[in-house]
């Protein structure tokens, strides 16, 4: 019971310990891309766990040399019906998820002995979250960013599709679940139900997209969906990523009115969803520059919050100027 209630904590502590504002490791694709790989299919990143974990380990060293106090698996994608499509077995399937997890925990302890010697340095022992990207995100066709996941879609059909991903890793030993990218409340729902049914001790954000600033992709309004994990003591934060960062101080300043839980935002650089070629439409550096700046001192609510910036190259990740 007493190592439960030590893990639940470590989200808590680790905000405290960074002054109320943790950061969250930036666009993980874009940098895999940046190196080189070919990711522009149904896993996404997932694709680097079969084809080049190596540079998987990689960029998340690149991450925390840069700063991040939370490494996010590349995991997003990876479903077991997903790699299952690829001809692969339920069983390896199953060990490619718990990579996922197992890369990120050996590049944080790596990367954590090497900086415990030296007494000077300003860093802080990442945690490591396992990403579980929404229904959406596995059928790779943009509904993540629409919620319109059709009447066939009930509840139980969601708990069902993320029930054995969620419990696979969770045994591999993450620190923290990162929900990300829920298009709707019924997802939301389901979420946090399972966690509840699964009696997962591990501390979870859940993570909306938006496409108009205003609402949940659906239509729904974020009252609704955050009416709904207000209830879980098992989620710890609540935010959102994959949305323009020209909304994401007034969806703070929203959340915060709506929920006491720990707010976490990762914008992405400000692309439009392309759903012919599957993939967003970027815009030039100097937009992207400009529109990517997270708020500055005065603007961002005083504690208790994550934060990222999503789909940034590294030069333009600086946390240690945040704030």
């Amino acid at each position: 019971m007493g190592g439960e209630k030590a893990h639940a904590l470590l989200l808590e502590n680790l905000i405290e310990k960074t002054g109320g504002c943790a950061v969250v490791d930036g666009g993980f694709a874009t940098q895999l891309e940046k190196h080189g790989a070919s990711i522009n299919d149904p896993l996404w990143s997932a694709l680097c766990l079969i084809k080049d974990p190596d540079l998987i380990k990689r960029v998340h060293l690149e991450y925390l040399e840069a700063g991040a106090d939370i490494l996010v698996t590349s995991s997003y994608q990876a479903t077991l019906p997903g790699f299952q499509s690829r001809g692969l077995s339920i069983e390896e399937a199953e060990s490619l998820l718990e990579k996922s997890v197992k890369i990120a925990v050996e590049a944080r302890d790596k990367f954590w002995v090497a900086k415990k010697r030296n007494s000077g340095h300003y860093y802080n022992r990442a945690l490591v979250a396992a990403s579980i990207g929404s229904y959406g995100a596995y059928l790779a066709d943009g509904s993540e960013y629409s919620g319109s996941y059709g009447v066939d879609v009930t509840l139980e059909k969601l708990k069902d599709f993320h029930r054995r991903r969620l419990q696979v890793l969770v045994e591999a030993g993450p620190d923290l679940l990162a929900f990300e990218t829920i298009p709707n409340k019924l997802e939301a729902q389901a979420c946090v139900e399972l966690l509840d049914e699964e009696n997962i001790q591990i501390p979870s954000w859940i993570c909306f997209s938006s496409v108009d600033g205003e609402s949940a992709p659906s239509g729904e309004s974020f009252k609704e969906c955050l009416d709904i994990i207000n209830k879980s003591n098992n989620v710890s934060a609540v935010g959102i990523n994959c949305a323009p960062p020209h909304f994401i101080l007034s969806l703070i300043q929203r959340f915060k009115e709506l929920t006491d839980k720990a707010i976490v935002v990762y914008p992405n650089s400000g692309e439009i969803w392309d759903g012919t070629a599957k993939n967003g439409c970027r815009q030039n550096v100097s937009m992207m520059k400009s529109s990517c700046s997270l708020p500055r001192n005065g603007e961002m609510p005083e504690q208790n919050s994550l934060v990222a910036a999503v789909e940034l190259h590294l030069p333009q990740f600086d946390p240690f100027q945040k704030f």
